[in-house]
């Protein structure tokens, strides 16, 4: 058998069910077997290949599983390089299958050769060059295993050409046995019970919660534990739906745009035991002003986090679920009356909201959206304002509802991702569940090329754009701290229709500018289930997200308004 057919039956027998890819002169060999063989999986042809690795990270978030990219070499390779990063940031388990030119000429400038294991391995988790036929099979069995075991990530497998074509017997391995990669933590029972002791002793506790709870499919496990205790919990970004927003103890989102009563509980506890979070720099801003009277308990399933960026008092190696069942007989609800308290006191002083005036902003657009599926969605969202807002005003309460790029700060990656989620929902049946993107007008125009892959598929996408004629994050630090030079962030002269670049594109296509409009564009859309709908939403051009912590600010030094602006930065 040759090694393209080996590569297709390789993926049906590891249960791979789509394939986001682009064929190209260096892996013809394997999209000609594809053609042949007719394989279980089934291959999405993307328009471009970044666009391609954000389907497969949207398709893993979505789903748990691991996504599967598949390019040629050269341009096609580097075309991935944005999407791999953004998956090594975020911890998304997705394996990148690369064409490369044949074994004989590597090292030789042939024609569309990119040494990519060297550009990419930064910004992997792993990788692999593919040297010998016999060498395939263990080695995809071995890609998928280390993307989704541990910290998830991602891993290239690249495939010389004069592979594809050599032959060899198809045998696929039962199990993986890697020297020196070991995922089996065996937790530390001292550690346990030093963190449980901690917890009783405390008054004010805070649960600081992170993608590491929903990687590990442990938000059951963390609701249980939240309410035996008793504590008020905060979710980073990535941890949003993690813990159900309508739930008393939830303190929504905490960080740069977080709540304000978020931050403040942060700045007041005396203890934060943070789960499967990483403290990363958008949530401390000023490290050493940030949570100044807690001890820190910190539980991760990578080593290389603990303290890395804020000392912890305890440590806690292990995966999120495994930890959390293991300290629940453990605990005790504890009389957090008054703690509380002082926190809907925080809540009262600087509640979410904005300017209800009648005209369209981008808040009362995701209100709407929320109003409309009741929760029951799965929201994706691009990069600038209209993330923070749309992390704001949705209120999740459904598992793995929320998907962003948060790491990388990707702008392009929701419209490709939220067709991967799409697929990943019809994959396990759900095809009633809403798939929501929504995006910023400067960058949906990076990646809207894939909405003729939404329409080629009838995905009933429903894909909002925040039309402000602004990149308007940019435009926002342009205003606060540089003077109100708006240099190359207005989009008023450049942006397409985006009614008819919908159209253009086989799906449909509405405009809204006040809110009965919106009201009766988002009926429309969702009494349209097979072809993608895009709701422009042209919202006041000027409007700021708050609160913010400025970087490199104390978290209690939150904006909560717009404020005279003579300074620089």
């Amino acid at each position: 058998m040759t090694g393209a057919e080996i590569f297709v039956r390789a993926l049906d027998a590891q249960g791979v069910e789509y394939v986001f890819g682009h064929p190209g002169g260096a892996v013809i060999k394997i999209y000609d077997e594809i053609a042949r063989v007719n394989p279980r999986f089934k291959h999405i042809l993307v328009r471009h290949e970044q666009g391609g690795t954000h389907m497969a990270e949207g398709y893993a978030k979505a789903t748990g599983k691991v996504g599967t990219v598949l390019v040629t070499s050269g341009p096609g390779a580097t075309n991935t390089v944005t999407g791999i990063a953004d998956a090594y940031m975020d911890s998304i388990p997705i394996v990148v299958f690369t064409g490369q030119v044949p074994t004989s000429l590597i090292g030789n400038d042939a024609f569309q050769e990119t040494d990519i294991i060297g550009v990419t391995r930064s910004i992997t988790k792993h990788s692999f060059q593919v040297r010998r036929v016999e060498d395939l099979t263990r080695t995809i069995r071995e890609a998928y295993h280390i993307a989704k075991t541990g910290r998830p990530g991602p891993v290239v497998v690249d495939l010389p050409k004069d592979i594809l074509f050599a032959e060899t017997p198809f045998t696929y391995p039962d199990d993986v046995e890697l020297r020196g990669y070991s995922t089996e933590l065996k937790l530390k029972m001292e550690q346990l019970t030093q963190a449980a002791d901690m917890l009783k002793a405390s008054e004010k506790p805070l649960l600081y919660v992170g993608g590491g709870t929903l990687n590990g499919n442990a938000t059951a496990e963390l609701a249980a534990f939240a309410r035996k205790l008793n504590v008020p919990v905060t979710t980073t970004l990535h941890g949003l739906s993690a813990f159900p927003e309508n739930d008393p103890l939830s303190v929504g989102m905490l960080g740069m745009h977080g709540t304000w009563y978020a931050n403040q509980a942060v700045q007041h506890c005396d203890l934060i035991m943070s789960v499967g979070a990483r403290f990363d720099d958008r949530v401390t801003g000023k490290l050493d002003s940030w949570a100044p009277h807690a001890k820190v308990i910190h539980i991760d399933i990578d080593p290389s986090c603990i303290s890395k960026n804020v000392p912890v008092d305890c440590p806690i190696l292990g995966d999120v679920k495994d930890v959390l069942e293991a300290m629940l007989p453990m605990v005790e609800r504890k009389d957090t009356t008054e703690w509380l308290a002082q926190i809907d006191v925080w809540r009262e002083e600087c509640p979410l909201d904005f300017e209800r005036d009648g005209k369209l902003r981008a808040q009362a657009v995701i209100e709407a959206l929320r109003e409309k599926s009741e929760g029951n969605a799965v929201v994706l969202s691009d990069v600038g304002q209209h993330q923070m807002w749309t992390a704001q005003y949705f209120s999740y309460v459904r598992p793995r509802s929320h998907i962003t790029s948060g790491g990388l700060g990707t702008m392009g990656f929701c419209l490709p991702a939220a067709i991967g989620a799409a697929f990943g929902l019809r994959g396990m049946g759900e095809v009633d569940v809403p798939v929501i993107s929504v995006s910023g007008d400067g960058g949906f125009v990076m990646n809207a090329q894939e909405l003729s892959v939404a329409a080629a598929h009838r995905l009933p996408l429903k894909i909002i754009v925040i039309n402000n004629r602004f990149l308007g994050m940019v435009r926002q630090w342009q205003e606060l701290f540089h003077g109100n030079r708006y240099s190359h962030t207005d989009l008023s002269d450049t942006n397409p229709d985006f009614v008819k670049l919908a159209e253009a594109n086989h799906c449909v296509g509405i405009a809204a500018s006040t809110p009965a409009e919106l009201k009766d564009a988002i009926d429309k859309a969702w009494a349209i289930n097979d072809r993608p709908v895009l709701i422009e939403c042209q919202v006041e051009k000027e409007e700021m997200v708050f609160p913010m912590v400025p970087a490199g600010a104390s978290t209690g030094d939150m904006i909560t308004e717009r404020f005279s602006n003579d300074h620089d930065v």
